[in-house]
This record gives structure tokens, sequence and C-alpha cells, in this order.
């Protein structure tokens, strides 16, 4: 092989689209949610545990270990996993998506882009389409960060989690808890 054929052969190479993965870096990530109850009084929680990725086609898959439900207080916590979620029976929620690869390849270190994706939240034995409206951005090592740019609200009705939110108040003996919760996330994806 002659060298200019190798060159041009190794300039083919490094012009192709670049496909890459990336897997979900559970320290570096949160997400969130706030519960309003009493009308008026609301408070913010978290899940302390994520998994999950982004694959070279574009499937974005991001899986909540409802076990790590974080309120603050843990008998509310106890309560949550025990009477809401059921870890028992249903021990993660997953968010799964479909994002355009060609713009994360497009996507220059420090840059960031606004986009709304189409994806699904399964919950509790139910499973409901929503659009995400994330921030992506990369960063200066390959990695992404994906923001929400505004909170996803959950539906408690939509994911058969209705009883559980009154037990929740009967046992509290609050006057009403918001059925309607708003979620927000930042998540880091390390890349493979």
């Amino acid at each position: 092989m002659t060298k200019i054929t190798f060159s041009l052969l190794v300039a083919i190479v490094y012009s192709l689209p670049v496909q890459a993965s990336w897997t979900l870096n559970d320290d570096e990530s949160t997400l969130s949610f706030i519960s309003t109850k009493a009308v008026n009084v609301a408070e913010i929680h978290k899940f302390t545990t994520l998994s999950g990725g982004v694959d070279d086609t574009g499937n974005v898959m991001v899986s909540i270990a409802l076990a790590s439900v974080d309120t603050g207080i843990e008998i509310r916590d106890d309560r949550m996993r025990e009477m809401l979620f059921d870890t028992e029976n249903y021990s993660s929620a997953t968010m799964t998506a479909q994002v355009n690869m060609t713009m994360l390849d497009d996507l220059a270190s420090g840059d960031s882009q606004t986009m709304a994706v189409e994806g699904e939240l399964a919950l509790h034995g139910q499973s409901t389409a929503m659009t995400f409206e994330v921030v992506v951005a990369r960063m200066s090592n390959g990695n992404l960060l994906v923001m929400s740019e505004k909170p996803v609200v959950v539906n408690a009705p939509l994911f058969n989690l209705a009883d559980g939110v009154e037990a929740l108040r009967e046992i509290a003996g609050l006057p009403s808890i918001s059925a309607a919760v708003p979620v927000s996330f930042v998540l880091s994806f390390d890349a493979d």
C-alpha cells in the first residue's frame, strides 16, 4: 500500500460520523420531585439511585430505584415505599426515549441544545407517553449533561397511584395531597 493510499484511507475513516454511547453516572445525577400537601405546603424530595444510558442508536433508558426515595423523613420514606410505590412488587420506574444521534454527534464540546424528546414513563405497572423538554450539553471530555428545561408533571391516577396518595393522606391526617407531581432532573452521562 502506498503512503498516499494509506493517508487517504485514514482520512476517509476519520471523516465518517462517530457513533457513541454513554452510561448514566449515578453519583453526578439527580432526580427530584415536589409534593404539595394541605393545599399550599410544598416539599422537595429525591431518588438517590438511578441507572441507565444512551446507546449508539439513540435509545435512552433511565431506571429509577423507587426504594431509594428520600424525603428527609425516614417514616415517610417507608410509607411511600409501602403504600404509594409498592416497591415489593414494583421496584423501579423507567423513562425511555429516542434521541437524534446526528444532533448529539454534531454537538461541539461546550455547546448545548434545547430539544423536546418523545418518550415514555413506566411506573407501577402502567406506561404513558410523555414529552421531555430538555437541555443537552456536551462536556469537554465527551460526556453529556441532560437537564429538564421544564418539569415533567406525573399525574398519580395515570399510574394507578391515586389510592396510594389517598392512603398517605389518611395516615398523615392531612386535608389534601396533590395527585400531580412536578419532576425535574439533571442527568450526567459518561462517554463509553
